[in-house]
């Protein structure tokens, strides 16, 4: 499955952005799905995950209560909702796919739990 991410843009501080990412077939539903960013000089960091079926949801600290996850099986696209963006958020963006565990439901932890994923969006916020 091929994974494709849009939305990126530059907005102002405290301004709101919609990620979305599509597949491209509808073997997505299997699979839990992730978004991260990396920035210039740092390591890829998971910033939400949503199981497969779209039940549980896990946030990194560092986004948790401004950015919800979110999917949509039957149109085989997931969203990333971000609210109060901050300069520290300027990074390139990503989603991934767990296509080697279909239909899991345990937990998360980094990037190398996902194998599939799709380009990045940048996303750019300034002050």
């Amino acid at each position: 499955v091929q994974l494709q991410a849009s939305g990126g843009g530059l907005v102002q501080a405290g301004d709101s952005l919609r990620l979305s990412c599509a597949a491209s077939d509808g073997t997505f539903r299997r699979y839990g799905l992730g978004w991260f960013r990396q920035a210039p000089g740092k390591e890829r960091e998971l910033l939400a995950v949503i199981r497969w079926n779209g039940g549980a949801k896990d946030y990194a600290d560092s986004v948790r209560g401004r950015f919800t996850i979110s999917r949509d099986n039957a149109k085989n696209t997931g969203t990333l909702r971000m609210n109060g963006l901050e300069p520290e958020d300027t990074a390139d963006y990503y989603c991934a796919l767990d296509t080697l565990r279909p239909y899991y439901s345990g937990p998360y932890y980094d990037s190398r739990d996902f194998d599939s994923w799709g380009q990045g969006t940048l996303v750019t916020v300034s002050s």
